[in-house]
């Protein structure tokens, strides 16, 4: 979905960044399995299991130097992550995240076969995981106004977040459009100078 784009290609660039970009199919990146993307293996376990391993192999990183990034659906997976697995996903951000995915339960999608009811799969999406203190400690997230599908969920996390004393970051007032690549793409800067400068703190922490 990343590869070559622009915006997000120099970003990565610019800050000397790895990324390891991971397709998930229509699986919400969730601890369920979705015979889209594996009929054996969910897409979390795939990612805790595989990914994760491989990345830290990969480029040598430390406990405390990888971050989770995703827009969309990818970004409730980076997110709910996270909050899983704090200890793991210290550092989370997503632009334009579809938290509350439940709400396209009974449409015929993957999510159908996934969760047996649309209340179930409400329970497993991120605010839902929201367990103080075992969060991550630098957690990043936006979302256009205009999105009128998921801007709702992100302004509940947001809320939820701000009532229970969780240090977070959210823009929920930038627009440019909606859903769309030109919010996403003008989300890019602000999204990885978060990931960077948290990454950098949880660097000095080691020290």
């Amino acid at each position: 979905m990343l590869a070559g784009n622009e915006a997000y290609t120099a970003e990565l660039a610019r800050h000397g960044l790895a990324c390891v970009a991971p397709l998930g199919a229509r699986s919400w990146w969730a601890n369920r399995i979705c015979p889209e993307f594996d009929a054996h293996l969910t897409a979390e376990r795939y990612l805790l299991e595989s990914v994760v391993p491989w990345t830290r192999d990969r480029w040598n990183l430390g406990p405390r130097a990888l971050a989770a990034f995703g827009i969309s659906m990818g970004g409730q997976g980076a997110i709910r992550l996270g909050f899983k697995y704090p200890g793991q996903f210290p550092v989370v951000a997503g632009v334009a995240s579809a938290f509350d995915y439940h709400e396209w339960y009974g449409r015929g999608t993957p999510i159908d076969t996934m969760y047996d009811s649309r209340e179930r799969c409400r329970q497993d999406t991120a605010i839902h995981h929201v367990n103080p203190p075992h969060l991550p400690p630098h957690v990043w997230f936006a979302c256009d106004p205009a999105d009128a599908q998921w801007y709702r969920g992100n302004d509940r996390l947001n809320e939820k977040l701000s009532a229970i004393g969780v240090p977070h970051t959210a823009d929920l007032d930038t627009s440019r459009g909606g859903h769309t690549w030109a919010y996403f793409d003008a989300m890019a800067r602000p999204a990885f100078q978060f990931l960077v400068d948290a990454l950098a703190k949880e660097s000095r922490r080691l020290m």
